[in-house]
């Protein structure tokens, strides 16, 4: 039942995001949208993610008020940097140890980290769970640590949400 209504989902996402392309919401973009959507699920499938555990709504909600806050306070600290005299902020790239078990949620966190006005994912190491970032202004110890913090908070969020211990369990059935 949950692989039909990822599959349904997965259909109407590409629906409306064809749709969104051609810019006006009329029948026959919809229905075309449709059938390109099948087609490509069908000629083109996708390897299946490992999904496990549950979503716990309480704590997504609040990685996603996190997530728009940083958005809105992360643009006016580059908007301040932008147009303050002097110098331009020293940069730099910071490594991030996680704790996320799962590849799809370290995505995730990745995803977010990137989408945060002045950090950028550069690379993600999978065996070791480690982001490396570029970062804007780690000029000083606080600003640094302001970043470890927003990516800290991040990361217990998405635990919260969607990887909590007690419902962990290896892919393959639990043998560690």
């Amino acid at each position: 039942m949950r692989t039909i209504a990822l599959r349904i989902f997965a259909v109407c996402a590409l629906s409306l995001i064809w749709t969104l392309l051609w810019g006006s919401f009329t029948v026959p973009n919809i229905v075309l949208g449709m059938a390109v959507a099948v087609m490509i699920m069908v000629l083109l499938p996708l390897p299946p993610v490992p999904v496990q555990g549950r979503v716990h709504p309480v704590p997504l909600l609040k990685l996603i008020g996190l997530f728009g806050w940083y958005l809105v306070a992360s643009s006016v600290q580059l908007m301040w940097l932008a147009i303050k005299p002097g110098p331009p902020p020293l940069t730099g790239v910071l490594r991030v140890p996680l704790t996320i078990k799962s590849d799809l949620v370290l995505v995730l966190a990745s995803s977010i980290t990137t989408l945060i006005p002045g950090s950028m994912v550069l690379e993600i190491d999978q065996v070791r769970r480690i982001l490396y970032c570029h970062v804007i202004d780690v000029g000083s110890a606080q600003s640094v640590e302001r970043f470890y913090h927003q990516v800290a908070q991040v990361q217990r969020l998405l635990l919260a949400a969607f990887e909590r211990d007690s419902e962990w369990m290896p892919v393959g059935g639990g043998n560690s």
